[in-house]
């Protein structure tokens, strides 16, 4: 049998493993031998190092004892049964809870090696978690060696320590040797990496520390490795489609002529623009063009902290897809984003005579009926909306543009929807995130696409102020903010919850329905406030937009359904109450509601008492930066690559033991290998 098959085998071909026990590590993800092999410890117990009783107080006792004698305390089924022990240097009792079948295993005068946790109780020295080996049997040996460091692993109920060695041992003796390299081998001598097998053995069984450091580093960077080699592979596919019979030839950019790459109609955008791009915008765009006159469909991804000016150059970007006779669509993932695009765009291109609608599933009937006609037709040349524009029933005469802002809120399905929705060649298409993506997520999520960075700020921007306010001091905070709408501006109070839970009820958390109230009639009354929240009927919520962008409501009291792409330069503050209930790229895009303009703007993150750890060190990193990719690199940190958003849904990040932030450095070098050997093989 071949040995993949042998992998694929279930587990019950193991000796040992039967139905019942099948049934509990279906609870830890594990039918198979593949799956067994790969369930890796979580640490090593080194049983090689002497620890004797008398040291107790370390972390753990490692040592030979002899049985001396038993005794039983209790009554009934709370008799439990006592052994004492001693080693060259002291004497102690286990205490064997649930475990009196030992008394006929722990014979006055029987040797054992003993490894437990062990604390001075009762006058005496116990332990009541334990592990004893007999003197002549040592069970895990493997090619006559004594394994002398052993794992331990992830549980679950009905599983014990000593069961999941059994049964990992098992496996490694009767399976591991059957493995066969899947790295090249010019890579395992370039890097002094074990064999497959003998990684896998010293994973789990190594004879020694040095080892299963190299086993660990091979299999951190096959991991790795496979993963960028799958993430080339899926760019190699893209690129075997050639968008055009003629390509038209790549242009270098010239930075010293930068004006000359623009095209007429990007030219005539930027000179009616009131601001000049910066070098970030100018360059994205320009290598956009570049992409675009090439004989692949761009795939790249644009990332910029929030107010840097993404959506501007994605609109340059379609401008040029427009002048070679495509049709663009900018897919958001609200009505409330993708309407202030549709409304941006309104206002910059219709001047240049750019033909823009906007589409989500609230407009019906014949409205409906006339715009899709229109974009069947080719009489619209941009138009921005929702998941709606990859709906059934939208057909597009020439999409060849395509861009998904706030990428993270998509899942890989819906972004192949709207890309598909292109006719005969593939469209250009542009991702855009306001989330900064740590370099470790890009290299894995977002591998095969360009990345384009801005990371300058449109000038005459000042850095948002941000300060910690605890509860308690919220009045000191509103009189601020009171000062500050005095003075003409705007301000934000975002709340976690809409309406009050009762399920919430212990923690007293403040919802935007009540506190709406209360800010409007007692806290600020003579300034003109509104509410906003997901369950805002959508007309009504674009006219509160509208009002408050115009300066005639003053306060918008909301939950984080502002949270992206609203865009009021007359706001100054930001005040996120229970901020501690919010993640860090919520709390740095609420913070990116203000400061949109000249003013100085400020962000207050009202806090409660009793924080997490984590909270804490939340509400520390929002204090210390305002930049989006330092902001991203820590709740990396804290949350792990699995939870961040978008991750989950990337179709391939389902990683074992390499871990893409930790590992970085590994990451880089299996990606610049894998992806010289794609070189190489086409």
């Amino acid at each position: 049998m071949p040995p993949n098959d042998v992998f694929n085998r279930h587990i019950t071909g193991i000796k040992g493993i039967g139905t019942a026990a099948a049934g509990h590590f279906e609870r830890l993800g594990i039918s198979t031998i593949k799956d067994l092999i790969s369930h890796y410890p979580r640490e090593w117990e080194d049983r090689g190092r002497k620890i004797p009783l008398k040291n107790w107080d370390k972390a753990f006792v490692c040592t030979k004892i002899k049985i001396l004698a038993h005794d039983w305390f209790g009554s009934g089924y709370k008799k439990t049964l006592k052994v004492y022990v001693e080693d060259e240097s002291a004497r102690a009792s286990l205490i064997c809870f649930n475990r009196p079948f030992l008394k006929n295993q722990l014979l006055p005068g029987r040797e054992f090696h003993i490894y437990g946790k062990f604390d001075y109780r009762f006058g005496e020295i116990q332990s009541s978690s334990f592990e004893l080996e007999p003197i002549d049997n040592r069970p895990f040996t493997i090619d006559s060696r004594v394994c002398l460091i052993l794992p331990v692993y992830p549980l679950t109920a009905g599983i014990n320590q000593l069961a999941m060695r059994k049964f990992m041992y098992s496996a490694i003796v009767n399976y591991v040797p059957l493995m066969e390299n899947e790295l090249p081998e010019e890579i395992i001598k370039k890097y002094y990496f074990l064999n497959k097998s003998e990684s896998f053995r010293a994973i789990h069984f190594p004879f020694s520390f040095d080892e299963l450091e190299k086993a660990k580093k091979t299999l951190v960077y096959e991991e790795l490795f496979q993963m960028e080699m799958m993430i080339g592979q899926r760019a190699m596919n893209r690129k075997t489609i050639t968008r055009r019979k003629t390509a038209l030839p790549s242009k270098k950019i010239n930075s010293s002529k930068i004006i000359s790459a623009f095209t007429p109609l990007q030219q005539r955008l930027i000179e009616r623009l009131p601001f000049s791009l910066t070098s970030s915008q100018k360059d994205a765009v320009l290598q956009m063009n570049d992409d675009m006159d090439g004989p692949y469909a761009m795939a790249r991804l644009l990332q910029g902290d929030v107010g840097s000016g993404k959506t501007l150059v994605s609109f340059l970007a379609a401008l040029k897809a427009i002048e070679g006779g495509a049709q663009a669509a900018l897919m958001a993932p609200t009505e409330l984003l993708a309407r202030q695009h549709a409304e941006n765009a309104a206002a910059m291109l219709e001047p240049l005579g750019i033909r823009i609608a906007f589409l989500s599933g609230n407009i019906k009937s014949a409205g409906r009926k006339q715009l899709l006609s229109a974009l069947q037709d080719g009489n619209i040349d941009l138009v921005a909306g929702t998941h709606a524009l990859f709906s059934k029933d939208v057909e597009y005469k020439n999409l060849g543009f395509v861009v998904i802002d706030e990428q993270h809120r998509f899942g890989v399905l819906q972004r192949q929807a709207i890309i598909s929705k292109a006719k005969d060649v593939p469209p250009d298409f542009l991702m855009m995130s306001a989330t900064p993506i740590p370099q470790s997520l890009a290299l894995t999520v977002f591998g095969d696409l360009d990345v384009t960075i801005i990371n300058e700020m449109p000038a005459g921007r000042k850095p948002v102020k941000t300060h910690l306010a605890l509860e308690s001091g919220a009045d000191r905070v509103y009189d601020f903010v009171r000062r500050e709408l005095k003075a003409g501006n705007q301000a934000y109070f975002v709340y976690p919850l809409i309406e009050g839970d009762s399920e919430e009820k212990d923690a007293e958390l403040k919802d935007a329905v009540s506190m709406a109230e209360r800010l409007s009639k007692e806290v600020f009354p003579g300034h003109s406030l509104a509410l906003l929240h997901s369950r805002v009927e959508e007309n009504k919520k674009r006219e509160i937009m509208d009002s408050f962008r115009k300066g005639e409501i003053k306060i918008l009291a909301a939950t984080s359904v502002v949270e992206v792409g609203v865009d009021v330069k007359g706001a100054s503050c930001m005040v996120i109450e229970h901020a501690e209930r919010f993640g860090l790229a919520a709390l740095h895009q609420l913070r990116g509601r203000v400061g949109r303009g000249d003013r100085q703007s400020y962000c207050f993150l009202v806090y409660s008492e009793n924080l997490t750890d984590d909270a804490k060190a939340r509400l520390k990193i929002m204090l210390n930066s305002n930049d989006g990719f330092v902001i991203a690199e820590e709740d990396l940190k804290l949350r792990g690559p699995g939870l961040l958003g978008g991750i989950e849904q990337s179709g391939f990040l389902k990683l074992g033991i390499a871990d893409p932030f930790r590992d970085v450095e590994v990451l880089e070098m299996a990606r610049k290998d894998a992806f010289t050997i794609l070189d190489i093989l086409t």
